[in-house]
């Protein structure tokens, strides 16, 4: 399986603008194979291969006047880029065809300068790792790194990453075997929300520490001097650098504790059951915020990842299924409740419940019941089984035909006539 290690880079004045340089020459070559791409499409449908995109916006553009500044950077990034619009572009008709799941991938865009976030890949070819510990990338020299852990492997290939923060980071792929841990007898439902960010039906809980909410005075106050700078001033940039770098710790904050609970929660248990939550659609609500705060998606990316790295299950039951409706005790389903009903008791067996607990336990039984697959057996707890009724013998019913028609009137021994 291939993982991502991001390492902090501190490059020199003059390779911060070798790198400036690199991400330009790799932009304009990305727009240059799109706009070739788009025109060939419009004209005859037709689909110009990489190869000959290389040599029209690579090889023969550094032959000209507008374009010769190209071969003052590696070779290698600018080809890695044209590898990123084919990806791009398989995406895209992937998504169309329903060969990618998830949501719609949208048509390949064209780079802007402006943007606040750029990158550059290298390959193997383009980038060695020294033995005092650098990172030598071709045109640009030994960038000195931040190890704050030793890679597993060889990496295949290292992208350099500017943040809005203004931030380098080098982000290696490497490809290791997965470890599995240990199988535990455990398993765990969560139900995530809000006011407490994720119940477990163990009983135990987590707090919502809401990164955002309690940076939020400074990030306001950020904000708030960057729209009082006149557009194109020195200060609205040094500005803007501010508001960066106060969103990005609050980013890495928020990642770091997300990193922490995920690995716990894979240690302690073998299996773990999630609901899928329409994130997408609160998020455009009035808990938007609130709901960005959280990092739910997030969440569930990181313990699907280390569950498939560490041999753990994570199952995810359908946004459709009512947790909070039904008793976990004896599966009565009580209809809807409103936010504001923390603590309910069950109409049919009187039971007190907390609507989150409740809701995790709900959540756990109906991941198993899915898991196991178990034909025809209950999703919600303390259901009997139905019995399978027994089949019937072609020939011998009285009421139905073969075809499952009533017969219309019988004839001898009691046949039916057709």
């Amino acid at each position: 399986m291939h993982l991502r290690y991001s390492f902090r880079i501190y490059p020199t004045e003059g390779q911060r603008r070798s790198l400036a340089r690199a991400f330009g020459c790799a932009r304009v070559v990305y727009n240059d194979a799109l706009a070739l791409r788009e025109a060939a499409w419009r004209a005859d449908g037709s689909r110009i291969p990489i190869g000959a995109l290389a040599k029209s916006v690579i090889t023969e553009a550094k032959k000209t006047d507008a374009r010769s500044w190209l071969g003052s950077v590696s070779v290698d990034a600018l080809q890695s880029s044209l590898r990123d619009l084919d990806t791009a572009y398989r995406n895209f008709f992937d998504s169309m065809s329903g060969k990618r799941a998830g949501h719609s991938v949208g048509r390949p865009v064209f780079k802007s300068r402006k943007d606040s976030r750029q990158s550059l890949r290298f390959s193997r070819n383009g980038f060695r790792l020294r033995g005092n510990g650098k990172l030598n990338l071709a045109r640009i020299g030994n960038v000195r790194v931040k190890w704050s852990r030793p890679l597993p492997a060889d990496p295949s290939s290292v992208t350099i990453v500017l943040d809005p923060s203004g931030r380098y980071h080098a982000s290696f792929v490497v490809d290791i075997e997965p470890s599995h841990l240990p199988e535990l007898d455990t398993e765990v439902g969560i139900d995530l929300g809000l006011t407490t960010y994720a119940v477990l039906s163990d009983g135990s809980a987590i707090d919502n520490p809401r990164f955002l909410r309690k940076a939020e005075r400074r990030v306001k106050a950020a904000q708030r001097e960057l729209s009082r700078k006149a557009k194109g001033s020195r200060n609205r940039a040094k500005a803007r650098h501010r508001v960066a770098k106060a969103h990005a710790k609050v980013t890495d904050t928020r990642m770091d504790w997300l990193h922490k609970q995920t690995t716990r929660i894979i240690r302690e248990t073998q299996a773990v059951y999630l609901e899928d939550l329409n994130v997408r659609g609160l998020a455009r609500g009035r808990l938007a915020k609130s709901v960005h705060d959280a990092g739910w998606s997030t969440f569930r990316r990181l313990l699907e990842e280390k569950a498939a790295r560490y041999g753990r299950h994570v199952g995810i039951v359908h946004r459709t299924f009512p947790s909070s409706q039904l008793c976990s005790g004896c599966g009565h389903r009580d209809g809807p409740k409103p936010l504001a009903v923390r603590e309910w008791a069950c109409g049919a067996c009187g039971v007190l419940h907390d609507r989150d607990l409740n809701a995790a336990r709900n959540i756990l039984a109906a991941g198993q019941a899915d898991r196991l697959n178990a034909c025809g057996g209950p999703v919600r707890p303390g259901v009997a089984i139905p019995r399978r009724a027994r089949p019937v013998e072609t020939g011998t019913h009285r009421n139905v035909d073969r075809a499952g028609r009533k017969p219309c009137a019988a004839g001898r021994a009691g046949i039916p006539a057709l």
